[in-house]
């Protein structure tokens, strides 16, 4: 951003040249020399502002479905919130979370490559315990899943990846799939450590028990679709065209839909006092000629004039005229 001076440091730097306490051309030569600015090519800066910002709004909406997923299936209070999305190289990532802890290694078809969820212990053992009956409550000492519990960890973290496909919608039709589980980070190298990854860091709290959800995309994978993560891509996007089954069946019920039709011969204004001695054969006059048309009204907007007539000893009324859109109501 350009610093505009106000008209006092204008006139003090005048003052500072005319004086010799500035030099001009020391200044132009401080405007001429390259301004040197650091970078780490160990933390590659790979995504966008733009990029982060699609991958919070996308993984804001994961952590509303996995939300209500994880509080149906563990009957238990669970609150799941994004708190940052950021890129860092993958070995840091591994450095950063526990020796001990739960990695889902899945992968989302038609993106190449595999991902990570990974589930910090206390999450992990306190979704187990309570499956299992439990309270809920995170273990003292963390040990290695026993093959059950594996299995039970899979299943419910296979369906999990659900809501990830459901978030990803508006953006790409995923079909994610868990590949394998594991709980020692470094038996896991799905990428070379130094390459660029997206971390999506989602708070989780189970009942009592507080804990991280990391999703770990690397570049690499979402690389053939950045174009699709900038926000200009969002609104230019087409709208979803209906299956056309879908749309016939919405007719069908429209069509079934009731509406009260109402055909009013007219309206008059009467005081109470009046209403209170009218008897048999008095004549209440209405506000419409007897050869003006009668305003029928579907709802409360007129949509058409008519006649009053009979049909098979019946009292009918046959439409003579369609109101246009727009038009409420018929002068007299």
């Amino acid at each position: 951003m350009v610093d505009v001076l106000s008209q006092n440091e204008i006139d003090a730097l005048l003052a500072a040249l005319s004086s010799g306490e500035m030099d001009a051309d020391e200044l132009k030569k401080e405007d001429t020399q390259k301004k040197v600015r650091s970078y780490d090519f160990k933390r590659a800066v790979r995504f966008s502002k733009d990029h982060i910002r699609s991958l919070t709004r996308i993984h804001e909406n994961f952590a509303r479905y996995l939300t209500t997923y994880f509080s149906a299936q563990l009957r238990t209070f669970v609150q799941i919130n994004v708190v940052q999305v950021e890129q860092l190289p993958y070995d840091e990532f591994i450095r950063s979370i526990p020796k001990m802890t739960v990695l889902n290694i899945f992968e989302a078809e038609p993106l190449e490559g595999r991902m990570v969820l990974e589930v910090h212990p206390n999450i992990a053992y306190a979704m187990l315990d309570r499956l299992l009956g439990g309270s809920g409550s995170a273990p003292s000492k963390i040990t290695s899943l026993t093959e059950i519990e594996t299995i039970i960890m899979e299943r419910i973290f296979s369906r999990a990846f659900e809501s990830l496909q459901e978030a990803w919608k508006t953006v790409l039709d995923i079909s994610p799939r868990l590949e394998a589980m594991e709980t020692n980070p470094q038996f896991m190298q799905i990428v070379s450590p130094n390459e660029t990854i997206a971390l999506i860091s989602l708070s989780t709290k189970i009942g009592d028990t507080s804990g991280m959800i990391n999703l770990c995309i690397p570049h690499v994978v979402l690389e053939p679709i950045m174009s699709k993560l900038s926000v200009h891509q969002w609104f230019t996007s087409e709208k979803k065209v209906r299956d056309p089954e879908e749309v016939d069946a919405l007719k069908a019920r429209v069509n079934k839909a009731e509406l009260p039709i109402i055909a009013e011969l007219g309206e008059s204004r009467i005081t109470i006092s009046e209403f209170l001695g009218l008897s048999t054969g008095d004549v209440i006059t209405l506000n419409k000629p007897v050869h003006n048309g009668l305003s029928i009204k579907v709802g409360d907007k007129v949509k058409f004039m008519g006649s009053p007539g009979t049909l098979k000893d019946r009292i009918a009324v046959q439409i003579d005229e369609i109101v246009s859109e727009g038009d409420e109501e018929f002068d007299e």
